[in-house]
């Protein structure tokens, strides 16, 4: 991406090599890939340079919108401080700061991102219980029918999985801590990797 400055104001951005007329001279596209840095910069187009210091992963964070920013002959493109999303549920508040209400007169909710991730969880939990419901369908049905005990050691340890997955989300008193649950890191070796995060996984399926 390229940005083009005059008079030191950025005026225009370029996202891909095309003809532009910059002080009523046409340029063509070609410009963008035969000539040089300094060549470019001669003319005012700069290729704008990234600085994602400020930015956080917007699962987890709001970004302000990005900011360009021509000086000591560079175009920079930067985000303001970012902010932490809701982590706990909140009471939603209508304009004049009293309890929002829906139609029924329940009071509506802010969900925060704990509250996802725990929402996340438990689907996944049921995924994974759904196709060995019939073996405890077929229980309560059929009288000298045993569910397998395979089947019902994996039904436990994906729940036992599911409840310690959101004890640990729970847990979490910043947003920073929930997003460390997600982060995998290798306790093997650069030969064997190995891939693993604190909030570990479900038991595979059967």
């Amino acid at each position: 991406m390229y940005a083009v400055v005059e008079n030191n104001n950025i005026t225009q951005f370029i996202n891909y090599p095309k003809s532009i007329v910059i002080a009523d001279v046409r340029y063509p596209a070609k410009i963008f890939t035969m000539w040089s840095q300094a060549e470019k910069e001669a003319i005012g187009i700069y290729e704008v340079i990234t600085d994602s210091t400020n930015y956080k992963d917007p699962a987890y964070y709001n970004n302000t919108n990005e900011q360009y920013n021509f000086a000591d002959g560079q175009v920079t493109k930067s985000w303001g401080t970012a902010t932490a999303k809701r982590l706990n549920d909140e009471n939603a508040l209508d304009e004049d700061g009293n309890n929002l209400l829906d139609d029924d007169g329940n009071q509506v909710i802010n969900y925060g991102l704990k509250t996802e991730k725990k929402r996340i969880v438990k689907q996944q939990a049921s995924g994974l219980l759904a196709p060995t419901d019939w073996y405890v369908v077929k229980a309560t049905e059929v009288a000298d029918y045993d569910i397998p005990a395979n089947i019902l050691s994996f039904r436990a340890d994906v729940r036992t999985k599911s409840n310690e997955m959101e004890t640990m989300i729970d847990a979490c008193t910043t947003v920073d801590e929930l997003k460390a649950l997600y982060e995998y890191t290798n306790t093997g070796t650069e030969a064997n990797p190995v891939f693993t995060r604190p909030l570990a996984e479900f038991p595979e399926e059967i």
